[in-house]
């Protein structure tokens, strides 16, 4: 069974290293990208806000565990000269699925890291009715094209989400329009598509 992971990729050119070798390293992990991409390895790329001088690429992979994504990415030229933050993605309940909501040509994409909190007061039955509540308002923007994975994340309560939406009022909107938002606590992350993404 293929298990997914969010991988964030830090390149650091080292000082002094000529443009033609950045260059033919560029070239060889876009062509390399490709590949992994035709194997379905490589499900999507995103760069996220970069500040001066950051590489930083985020970028959603399958493999068999562990040990089979480190030789995946062990395949990419930039290694060389990167670190590799992995998150294992795990299953959740109120997921669309990969490759159920297609993605908007003109859309921007986000993550969003959700951190629930139940509070003490909270009877079994609120929690309850909560949680159906949000688990109906995650089938509703799947149908809109809004909400397009969903992921379990390391951690108690801890889940992260793929949107996307025409601008960051409107995402803002979105997860204001989630039932569990008083009980939520969000870090949203705007993403660009990656030349290479697949």
């Amino acid at each position: 069974m293929k298990h997914e992971y969010l991988v964030t990729m830090t390149t650091r050119v080292p000082d002094g290293t000529p443009a033609r070798e950045v260059n033919d390293i560029r070239a060889r992990e876009a062509a390399n990208t490709r590949v992994l991409a035709a194997q379905g390895r490589v499900l999507r790329l995103w760069r996220p806000p970069l500040g001066p001088g950051e590489w930083r690429t985020i970028g959603l992979f399958t493999a068999d565990g562990p040990d089979d994504l480190d030789r995946t990415l062990a395949t990419m030229p930039l290694r060389v000269w990167r670190t590799d933050q992995v998150t294992a993605l795990g299953s959740h309940p109120n997921d669309p699925g990969r490759g159920k909501v297609p993605l908007a040509a003109d859309g921007g994409e986000y993550l969003v890291t959700f951190t629930v909190e139940v509070p003490d007061a909270a009877t079994p039955q609120a929690r309850d009715e909560m949680f159906a509540r949000e688990a109906a308002r995650a089938r509703e923007l799947a149908a809109e094209g809004r909400l397009i994975r969903l992921w379990s994340l390391p951690g108690q309560g801890r889940n992260l989400g793929h949107f996307q939406a025409a601008d960051d009022k409107l995402m803002q909107d979105i997860l204001q329009s989630l039932p569990l938002a008083a009980w939520l606590t969000t870090e949203t992350v705007p993403l660009t598509r990656h030349p290479s993404d697949p």
